[in-house]
């Protein structure tokens, strides 16, 4: 059994560029930066920042140049892919990314789904669909309705 699945929250680091191969599909690349926080012995407070570069396709490629900018919070879920290519001197590079399946705009205002299912939402829906699910997280959970 093999299991390539890559879910990473952040927030992106440069607006998306979107693109159309020669074959018409669309394809967008951005970056998104994760920060990992922790206390080192001494007490103090230690921050290490990962840059992630992101890809996505079609459908959600649209949407993501739509409604994602510089700056955004982002859930990004897919696989990581690594390519190979030679540069111009004739030396072979290599670069890894997160093939996005899945990303859910996390901004209080944005707060909405955008996957390669299903219809996106229109600049007139307001975000209403997603509304729901942004106040689910917000409640706090009573012990007492869990269900086992």
């Amino acid at each position: 059994m093999d299991l390539n699945k890559a879910m990473i929250i952040g927030n992106v680091t440069r607006d998306p560029e979107v693109r159309t191969t020669p074959t018409g599909q669309s394809v967008v690349s951005f970056g998104v930066a994760t920060n990992l926080v922790w206390k080192d012995q001494m007490g103090n407070k230690q921050e290490k920042v990962e840059f992630h570069n992101i890809v996505a396709w079609r459908k959600l490629a649209e949407t993501i140049g739509k409604y994602v900018k510089k700056g955004s919070k982002l859930y990004v879920e897919g696989r990581l892919q690594t390519r190979t290519w030679d540069d111009k001197n004739g030396v072979k590079r290599y670069t890894t990314e997160i093939v996005a399946d899945n990303i859910i705009m996390l901004d209080r205002a944005g707060a909405r789904p955008a996957s390669n299912e299903g219809a996106q939402p229109s600049p007139a829906d307001n975000y209403s669909q997603a509304a729901p699910a942004a106040a689910a997280v917000e409640e706090e959970i009573n012990v007492e309705d869990i269900p086992f």
